[in-house]
């Protein structure tokens, strides 16, 4: 028997995607971010979320989409995610959230494998569907290592 877990679905242009709802702490109106001098293109900034700051990555940038107005249908998604063996919490800029809904875990599948080259399938935990569409489902501790790799970039 197949465990149902429930998924926050959000969508990045045209693609809808998922992060387990264990893992979302809250769904925020976008609210002004506080740049970072140096930061890697996909740090937006941080953001005040009752009293503790919270870093904030565009999910545009982190998957090579351009960039676009914001609209009254940006979120930010605020998660909780496991880096350097500690949790930690990070702000997720989408173009709007959907619901929560249940996919079968039994019935994703796993990321296509193609070859070497830049595309990281690692960030991604499988794809299923939902209502006939694709969802791309996150696996949020490995998706904020672009923006680690470029941190070490401009350190070294």
């Amino acid at each position: 028997m197949n465990q149902i877990v429930q998924y926050l679905t959000f969508g990045v242009a045209e693609d809808l995607f998922a992060a387990p709802v264990g893992r979302v702490r809250e769904i925020l109106d976008l609210a002004p971010i506080s740049r970072l001098p140096r930061s890697p293109a996909e740090l937006l900034g941080m953001i005040d979320v009752r009293g503790a700051s919270v870093p904030v990555v565009d999910a545009r940038r982190l998957l090579g989409l351009e960039e676009t107005t914001d609209t009254t249908n940006t979120r930010i998604v605020v998660l909780t995610i496991m880096r350097r063996s500690r949790e930690t919490v990070f702000g997720l800029k989408t173009d709007r959230v959907f619901e929560v809904t249940s996919l079968d875990e039994g019935a994703l599948e796993a990321p296509p494998e193609i070859g070497a080259g830049n595309w990281n399938a690692g960030a991604i935990t499988g794809i299923g569907r939902r209502n006939g569409a694709f969802v791309t489902v996150f696996d949020v501790d490995r998706l904020f290592d672009a923006v680690d790799s470029a941190q070490g970039a401009i350190a070294a």
